[in-house]
């Protein structure tokens, strides 16, 4: 396997899938650690849709010490959905980033032609109380509140609540995939919040429809280098390795126009930015 070109060395994957697992996945924790700074990465971000990952996190760590491993929470039906004492425990020992929800989300299950799903939204229309709540933690926390696969409509209310509660690391996830697809001029609106766009890899693969890049890289000139992170959002069998992913996602930048300075930004010094 090829590693990072040397202005990409430390950078940071904040979006990688490992086992163990509820679904197959490429490596398991320790593998996937030894693979990325084999690679030449600084830091990985561990996510489930199933379970929380800052306790395997450390274990790694620990096993692997040549790469900075982190852990978060995905609000989904598996911890009980909106549960503010799962995310206040999580936080405690270290969760790194706090998800809205994902495949339990109603957006989710819309667009894949399902029923139920949770909403960040009450009966009413306005912000859920223990949405409200689980803002406050994250942003006591310093921590990276996600929006998951919630819709954009629940985003913007979500973005603008957390940005009056002090949350100063807010990321959003995959905007260029369909479920979750977020027009240049929203985008352009959210960063007056401080949103930044987390741009996956795995949404140009048939896991996500295969968004052209030519898709990613116009987002990235037309909102700008500085409200983008590059991530992988790999570790599925029948994708790429997530280190192999994001040196192709690097070099197609580069063959975009982007410089390097321009892409060690996306995948060094803004996701290390996060993780801070």
């Amino acid at each position: 396997m090829s590693g990072l070109p040397e202005y990409l060395r430390g950078a940071a994957d904040l979006h990688v899938h490992s086992a163990p697992d509820v679904v197959a996945r490429r490596y398991d924790d320790i593998d996937l650690a030894r693979e990325m700074a084999a690679a030449g990465f600084g830091a990985i971000l561990l996510k489930s849709h199933s379970a929380p990952t800052p306790a395997r996190a450390y274990l790694t760590r620990k096993v692997v010490p040549e790469i900075k491993v982190f852990g978060g929470l995905v609000l989904n039906d598996t911890i009980g959905g909106f549960n503010v004492s799962a995310v206040r425990a999580a936080l405690s020992v270290g969760a790194k980033e706090i998800w809205m929800p994902t495949h339990s989300a109603h957006n989710h299950k819309v667009h894949h032609k399902e029923h139920g799903g949770l909403s960040v939204f009450d009966g009413h229309g306005e912000l859920r109380n223990d949405v409200q709540s689980i803002v406050r933690l994250v942003a006591n926390a310093d921590a990276i509140l996600g929006t998951g696969h919630i819709s954009p409509e629940e985003a913007t209310a979500l973005i603008r609540f957390a940005h009056t509660e002090g949350v100063s690391k807010i990321l959003v996830t995959h905007p260029e995939w369909g479920a979750t697809y977020y027009t240049p001029a929203l985008q352009r609106e959210l960063t007056v919040f401080g949103a930044i766009f987390e741009r996956c890899f795995v949404s140009t693969t048939h896991r996500c429809g295969h968004v052209p890049f030519a898709t990613i890289e116009t987002a990235i000139a037309d909102v700008g280098v500085n409200s983008t992170i590059l991530a992988s959002d790999l570790g599925q069998p029948d994708t790429p390795p997530p280190a192999e992913g994001m040196i192709e996602y690097a070099e197609r930048m580069r063959a975009a126009g982007f410089s390097q300075d321009d892409v060690r930004r996306m995948m060094v010094t803004h996701p290390r930015h996060l993780l801070e």
